[in-house]
Order: C-alpha cells, then structure tokens, then sequence
C-alpha cells in the first residue's frame, strides 16, 4: 500500500468509527478503514486489503472493529512506515555487510596443532596397564578348538 495511502488511513481510524464487514453501516455510522484512508486524502483502490482486513477480523456480517482490532491495524500502519523510513535496502544492508567484512585484516591461514608430548612409562613396571587387543574371529578359533 502506497505511504500516504497508510499516513491517510492512520488519520482516517482516529476520525472515524470503524466497522469490519462491509464499506459502510448505515445502522452504527461506521466506515471500513480504505474509505476513511480514501476520505482523509488517500486516494488508491485496493481491494485486497479490505479481503484481508476482513479475513483478519473474521467477518461475517458488518460490525463495530473491536478496539484490539483498530489497535493492531494502527500498529501495523505505524510499523510499515517506520519500515519504510529505515535506512536503505536490504541489498544496500549486504553490500555494507560485504565492505566491513573486506575491511577486516585476513586471519592467517590455521597452523597445525604442535606434536604431543611422548608418554613416558611409569617408574615402577607394575603399574603398567597391559593392553591386549581381541580378535573375535581368533577368540571364536580358539573356543571351537580351530588354530
């Protein structure tokens, strides 16, 4: 939706009562929130916002915009134009990204870990853990007797 079609509606739900269902309730005095954008000066015609402004309220028959209703629609009008007030693109944001990152001093290339320590044995021999690796196919040889 255009800016000054959202600054008009912003102006258009403090002025006016707003109703969800219909453009306009002749029984409450109430307006859908396009025609109150269109009457303060927002001149577009989009029809899906008023598909999804009801589809969000749920309605079924013109009714009264319940106050959380109007206080989200006027969240979402606030935050799309202070969205669109942010500086730049988000291809502007990346290019940015890319220049800090060439800015950075290269880290030099990893150098491989230092050579461990050899084990020494322990000073007394029976402390010595013997290590004895099991083939289970040998130990399978051996039980049924097969050298």
């Amino acid at each position: 939706m255009p800016e000054h079609a959202r600054e008009a509606m912003l102006r258009g739900i403090d002025d006016n009562t707003i109703i969800v269902g219909a453009y306009t309730d002749s029984s409450t005095g109430g307006i859908c929130p396009m025609l109150a954008a269109h009457r303060s000066g927002g001149r577009t015609d989009l029809a899906s916002f008023a598909r999804s402004w009801d589809r969000y309220t749920d309605a079924r028959r013109p009714r009264l915009a319940t106050p959380r209703e109007v206080r989200t629609l006027r969240s979402l009008l606030v935050g799309s134009l202070a969205y669109d007030g942010a500086e730049g693109s988000l291809a502007q944001a990346a290019a940015r990204i890319r220049a800090e990152r060439d800015r950075m001093p290269r880290l030099a290339a990893p150098q491989p870990a230092p050579a461990a320590e050899p084990v020494s044995p322990p000073e007394r021999p029976g402390m010595l853990i013997r290590i004895r690796r099991l083939n289970p196919l040998r130990r399978r040889r051996e039980s049924a007797g097969i050298a």
